[in-house]
């Protein structure tokens, strides 16, 4: 292997078969629970960003709706059965360190359960959009301007 501009971009490619080595982009799936206007958030147990806040989320598995995934990881980290209601937004994440470049965002509701932190989260609660702890990832930032944006709306 070795590298090649192609398509106006180094890429990975055999010289001999000229087979070209397309990087998959990492999906990235996350929810906005909003209840009594304060966002859910969860604390990270480990790393990246241990300790800092994010939104309930994680990777989008292969075969797997981006809805469910939603709904899985809500559940997994906060142990809240949810609706996924609205798609809020689809965003490039440019991350060196190898993360999720491709974020979608959908807004939930929950349907039952007791808040709980589990799987990968220290800690699970809601915070208003005005008294946040310090926050993870630029796609949770994100989530808490839409949630200020549609605040504002109201």
């Amino acid at each position: 292997m070795g590298i090649r501009e192609i398509g106006g971009k180094p890429r990975k490619a055999c010289i001999e078969c000229r087979y070209i080595h397309f990087v998959e982009t990492k999906v990235g799936v996350g929810m906005m629970l909003v209840e009594n206007g304060q966002i859910l958030l969860v604390q990270r147990r480990m790393n990246p960003e241990k300790g800092k806040w994010c939104l309930p989320g994680g990777y989008l598995d292969y075969g797997e709706e981006p809805r469910a995934t939603a709904a899985r990881e809500m559940l997994e980290e906060t142990g809240l059965i949810v609706t996924v209601d609205a798609l809020v937004d689809v965003c490039h994440l440019p991350n060196p360190q190898g993360g999720a470049s491709l974020f979608v965002l959908y807004r939930g509701r929950r349907v039952r359960g007791t808040l709980v932190a589990g799987d990968d989260a220290g800690d699970a609660r809601f915070f208003s959009p005005d008294a946040l702890p310090e926050i993870a990832f630029e796609s949770t930032a994100l989530a808490v301007e839409e949630l200020r944006r549609s605040n504002a709306d109201i």
